[in-house]
């Protein structure tokens, strides 16, 4: 990407679309194009090819979705495998049609068989059931997969995927229902040590393994990857390091100076019990993550006290 080529960033209000926004501008990217929901909504197809067809971008980044936890998953699943295979469709098709250089699609380390070995490498893709909570997200993402695949193949268009681990940063998704793990932790953490609270309850046992990167290592992958790679088949994007979720609680504890105890509530789903992605073949193209685990949560605790800082100066 030359540093004045038009770039679209779909999603560019979410966790990480604003990231990829981020940085690009900080590495000197001028000529960048956006649309707010309001302006188009990526499942009108209509919208989308009428906005491809005026503003012409070369490079796109489609990190636009409906994403959400275990309890959004279950709860809505007709809404994650609509919703997400409409915006998909639309943007793919449309790149492909005015004639798009290079695209990336964001997918998820959901894609993955739920009984898979650890850690998992990209061709684990398709070899086993998915895990059942998300099963209508993580099909959707295979098909977009499956769906840059296809036009590369057909077309010779240059559409890369690339599969994120679990993402946390600013601008993520704090409400406690519909949110991940991470953002929900820090909230309650944040929540019950404002109030006084003694003790903070979690869903789960604790023990699941999960690995978590910071949004910004995530969008300088991406703008790693749009610069130097052209093969179809999909790279796990990670740090390659795991920890349980009873880890990341006691962390966020510390990092909040939450005074109390964590408690389990074990009548609630775990969810897959690991997963941690294989990010030998990205390590191997020259990029590993930078940002240590506890220094990204601490950066992004103090985020979100300050935006509820100033949610209460607005009156909110």
């Amino acid at each position: 990407m030359e540093k004045d080529s038009k770039i679209y960033v779909a999603g560019h209000l979410g966790l990480v679309g604003s990231a990829i926004m981020r940085t690009l501008k900080e590495q000197g990217f001028t000529n960048l194009v956006v649309r707010t929901h309001a302006e188009m909504d990526l499942e009108d197809q209509h919208a989308v090819h009428q906005f491809f067809e005026q503003e012409k971008p070369e490079h796109v980044f489609l990190a636009a979705a409906k994403v959400g936890g275990i309890y959004a998953n279950n709860t809505y699943p007709a809404d994650f495998i609509y919703d997400n295979l409409q915006i998909q469709n639309n943007v793919i098709h449309a790149s492909y049609l005015s004639g798009v250089k290079k695209l990336c699609f964001l997918g998820s380390s959901c894609i993955y068989p739920k009984i898979a070995p650890q850690p998992m490498k990209e061709e684990y893709l398709l070899d086993g059931k998915l895990e059942p909570t998300n099963e209508p997200y993580a099909v959707a993402k295979i098909a977009g997969i499956k769906m840059c695949q296809a036009y590369n193949r057909q077309y010779g268009t240059h559409f890369i995927s690339v599969m994120p681990t679990n993402l946390y940063g600013p601008n993520d998704n704090f409400d406690l229902q519909n949110s991940h793990v991470l953002p929900a932790l820090i909230r309650k953490f944040v929540e019950a040590r404002d109030s006084g609270k003694r003790s903070v309850t979690i869903w789960g046992t604790g023990n699941p393994r999960r690995e978590f990167l910071h949004v910004d290592d995530m969008a300088a992958a991406c703008l790693f990857l749009m610069n130097t790679y052209n093969d179809g088949e999909i790279v796990n994007i990670g740090s390659g390091a795991d920890i349980t979720i009873k880890e990341l609680a006691l962390m966020i504890g510390e990092e909040t100076r939450f005074r109390g105890t964590i408690e389990f509530d074990t009548s609630k789903p775990d969810g897959t019990l690991r997963k941690l992605l294989d990010v030998g073949k990205l390590n191997r193209l020259g990029w590993k993550a930078k940002i240590p685990l506890r220094e990204g949560i601490h950066s992004v605790i103090t985020w979100y006290e300050e935006s509820l800082k100033e949610q209460t100066m607005q009156g909110k």
